[in-house]
């Protein structure tokens, strides 16, 4: 857990983070259709995410990024719904603790904006996430909430906050 520092995304940050999460998806060999790796705005994450109840945050270790995740309102939802977003590791940064850090800094910004309920969608063989939401408080639900865009996400949780 040495040198980890999570932080909100900067503007110069886009890149890295775009770059991350794709590095990500090839590693998982995770689908790219209908999926978090097709949303238009991958390279536009500080933009994204500077708008009202949003907010994306990022690991970093000894000035590279390692980890993001982020929290935003849930498309086509009750205002009381949020999202948490774009949850991704790099491997040397796994089964250390942090992705438990940044579960809870992401769901106490989620508290502050006034969310009531939090909706996450993942992937089946995603299991140590699954593990991660589970010891956080989320529960596998019958089905999709709001409008993602992500039909080939199909494992879906909610987390009462």
């Amino acid at each position: 857990m040495e040198n980890y520092i999570i932080r909100k995304i900067n503007k110069e940050d886009n890149p890295e983070v775009a770059q991350l999460i794709r590095a990500v998806f090839d590693e998982l060999d995770i689908p790219k259709v209908g999926t978090a790796y097709e949303d238009p705005y991958l390279d536009l994450m500080y933009e994204e995410y500077n708008k009202p109840k949003s907010v994306y945050y990022v690991v970093e270790n000894n000035g590279r990024i390692v980890g993001v995740a982020g929290i935003a309102p849930l498309a086509n939802e009750a205002d009381s719904i949020c999202e948490l977003q774009k949850m991704y590791f790099l491997p040397e940064t796994r089964g250390i603790g942090i992705g438990t850090e940044m579960m809870e800094v992401c769901i106490q910004s989620a508290r502050n904006f006034g969310f009531e309920k939090c909706y996450l969608e993942t992937m089946p063989f995603m299991l140590d996430a699954q593990k991660l939401y589970k010891k956080t408080g989320f529960e596998y639900i019958s089905g999709p909430m709001g409008s993602t865009g992500h039909v080939s996400c199909p494992v879906w949780m909610l987390k009462e906050l």
